[in-house]
């Protein structure tokens, strides 16, 4: 199942993933298990790490869960925001066992955009320390250096691309960093709102594997807009992600008549986006975890 998927991530061929982030509670809901199963449209699901700094149950538990209910791969989010390197480490070695293999490694959303800002991010490092700690556990070493008593299963990893810079110089320089240093097998962008974007990340990871002699896929993030509030979010908390002015104005405009003409608004301008990047790429991550029904409007055609 594991080996399958990553085959498809590594070929030319169409991939999508969806974006899963477990409920504040103890278990996992039948319904939510149902609703998942219903998407036999969708390669692999992405289990969240309490983004945007939100508390939710442990990633690693969750995925665990999402991937013997489903018996589909899931893809578990870590990030160096919340655990120190002996810890993750740890975690990644004990789920080992249990056929969790697939690990999405990024540094983590701050603290301040949380709801526990009591809390502390350890931040021992960022997503580069987390790829190595799974680079060494690939070569039979623990994170102090020892050798394991006995030979994993293979991790695979990806990291997290932002999509847009207001230095194009230094999210090149971040691109080829990531594939020269770092054994991963895609890049997850953030979500991508225009085709000059989207054009840029390809252009620069096409030519960093070219130099490096690697082939890293680019799994477009694409996370559809349905209301003002989301859009002025993105713009205003979001520097990594550039969502242009026609979300902003539409939607703002397309709200005063009331949220059924927003949502109307937003659906138009998000598929609009996503037939344009069609065109130019066939692997995406659907990225709305609190309506990820719309998944169905959006990809439950043929992307290729």
């Amino acid at each position: 199942m594991i080996e399958k998927l990553i085959t498809k991530i590594c070929s030319n061929n169409s991939f999508l993933s969806l974006e899963v982030t477990p409920s504040l509670s103890a278990d996992i809901n039948q319904s939510l298990i149902n609703e998942l199963k219903s998407y036999d449209f969708i390669d692999a699901f992405v289990c969240t790490d309490s983004p945007l700094a939100r508390f939710k149950p442990s990633s690693i538990i969750s995925s665990l869960k999402l991937q013997n209910a489903l018996s589909k791969p899931v893809i578990c989010t870590l990030s160096m925001r919340d655990r120190n390197s002996i810890a993750l480490c740890g975690d990644i070695l004990g789920v080992n066992e249990f056929d969790i293999r697939l690990f999405l490694t990024l540094t983590g959303d701050p603290i301040k955009f949380g709801d526990s800002i009591e809390s502390k991010g350890v931040f021992e490092g960022n997503s580069a320390k987390l790829s190595y700690i799974i680079s060494e556990l690939n070569k039979n070493r623990a994170i102090n250096g020892k050798e394991l008593k006995s030979k994993i299963n293979k991790i695979y990893n990806f990291n997290v691309i932002n999509s847009y810079s207001n230095n194009l110089f230094n999210l090149a320089d971040r691109i080829h960093k990531k594939i020269a240093n770092n054994d991963i097998y895609a890049l997850f962008s953030q979500p991508i709102y225009t085709s000059e974007s989207a054009e840029f990340l390809l252009e620069n990871v096409e030519m960093a594997n070219k130099i490096y002699g690697r082939d890293v896929k680019l799994v477009f993030g694409f996370f559809p807009v349905t209301s003002y509030k989301t859009a002025i979010f993105i713009k205003n908390r979001l520097k990594d992600v550039y969502i242009p002015d026609c979300y902003i104005d539409g939607l703002e405009i397309a709200s005063s008549k009331g949220r059924e003409y927003e949502i109307e608004k937003g659906i138009e301008l998000s598929m609009q986006n996503l037939n344009n990047l069609k065109k130019l790429h066939n692997k995406f991550h659907f990225m709305s975890a609190t309506k990820m029904n719309l998944v169905r409007d959006f990809f439950n055609l043929n992307i290729s």
